[in-house]
């Protein structure tokens, strides 16, 4: 009796490739993580004056208790004075995009006519570049000067940036400038920046102390180690 033997087609198993593996899983990983990393205009949300849209965060940087204490103060700005201020965090600038293009386009894209950009305020930072871009309107602009628009984004919004990389910090320092300014205060400047003088001491600190400690009781011991064998031998010997 004839036994007939059943052949299998033959199929490509990629799991025993392991560099065809890892290809597809860089492919896969590239494919779904970039979109979300690569920021352009039109992943940002449209006309935020009609979705009360104050704080956009698409960095994942700004907390949410940042971002609750400044809608709020931005909406008493607004129904005080008229004046309104937005800020927006993104992780990466899409390809050929940089923050200032990017500031253009979505303040364009915002508020299309004159009227609209009038008494707008917007603020564009970028955490991957580190970089930031402010824009106003023609009646903003009369209170947020060229030089404190300079100076708010290099040395206000910068200095944090540079600093540690401290968004939430970068958005409320800029917050409290823009508020001040918009609502005809006096410009309070950029924050302080803090000078750390080391001053050399004669003093052992405690970690100092503690080696210093442990390294003497060390030697003690060999010592003790050597010494109580021999007087012990000699003792034993007479």
């Amino acid at each position: 009796m004839k036994k007939y033997l059943r052949l299998r087609p033959k199929t490509r198993s990629w799991g025993k490739n392991p560099l065809m593996s890892l290809i597809i899983m860089l492919f896969a990983s590239f494919c779904l993580a970039n979109p979300a990393i690569a920021t352009g205009l039109y992943e940002l949300p449209n006309n935020p004056m009609a979705k009360d849209i104050w704080v956009v965060d698409l960095a994942n940087e700004i907390s949410l208790a940042t971002q609750g204490s400044l809608s709020s103060d931005f909406k008493d700005l607004a129904k005080a004075t008229g004046q309104e201020i937005r800020m927006v965090a993104i992780r990466r600038l899409d390809y050929g995009e940089t923050i200032n293009t990017l500031a253009d386009k979505l303040f364009a894209n915002w508020y299309p006519s004159e009227e609209d950009k009038s008494n707008q305020t917007l603020l564009v930072m970028d955490t991957l570049t580190n970089t930031a871009a402010l824009r106003t309107g023609d009646a903003a602009r009369m209170l947020v000067k060229p030089e404190i628009a300079e100076s708010l984004v290099e040395e206000t919004v910068g200095y944090d940036l540079r600093n540690g990389n401290k968004y939430n910090q970068a958005f409320l320092d800029a917050s409290d400038r823009l508020m001040a300014v918009l609502s005809g205060e006096a410009d309070p400047g950029p924050p302080a920046i803090e000078k750390t003088i080391q001053v050399a001491s004669t003093f052992s600190s405690a970690e100092e102390t503690d080696d210093g400690i442990a390294f003497t009781w060390v030697i003690v011991l060999l010592i003790l180690a050597t010494v109580i064998p021999m007087v012990t031998y000699f003792l034993y010997v007479m």
